[in-house]
């Protein structure tokens, strides 16, 4: 029978050894996105009904950019750590392996995307198709 110290008791360390900082990791950025979701309503609710020029103009303004990337960046790494927790739970072996791959790619993608597009629009280098 194994019973856990008291030191590791304090430190809330499980046998994982990284329980206790994924859920801090997860709460940190929740808080984050409890800030940063009304801020970025609120941008894009001043772009809707904008004419292509002025909605270009206006992402290319510093405040606007900043505010996207950032709702963006923060929202994907919590789905990156989110869909961990809930892969972990529910698959195992090989699915759970592929499963993390194809949640870590699709976050990243969705956030190299993101910033490619505000850095293009910042840059005003839009080519029309």
């Amino acid at each position: 029978m194994h019973y856990i110290t008291p030191r590791k008791a304090a430190e809330g360390l499980g046998a994982a050894h990284e329980g206790t900082q994924a859920h801090w990791a997860l709460t940190i950025s929740s808080v984050a996105l409890l800030i940063l979701t009304p801020l970025f309503m609120i941008t894009i609710a001043r772009a809707i009904g904008l004419p292509r020029e002025l909605v270009l103009a206006y992402f290319a303004r510093p405040l606007p950019a900043l505010i996207t990337a950032l709702f963006v960046i923060v929202g994907m790494l919590h789905f990156i750590r989110g869909t961990r927790i809930m892969i972990d739970d529910y698959f195992r072996d090989t699915t759970r392996r592929v499963a993390i791959i194809l949640s870590v790619i699709f976050g990243w993608a969705v956030i190299a995307a993101a910033v490619y597009a505000l850095a293009r629009m910042g840059l005003g280098a839009i080519v029309v198709l």
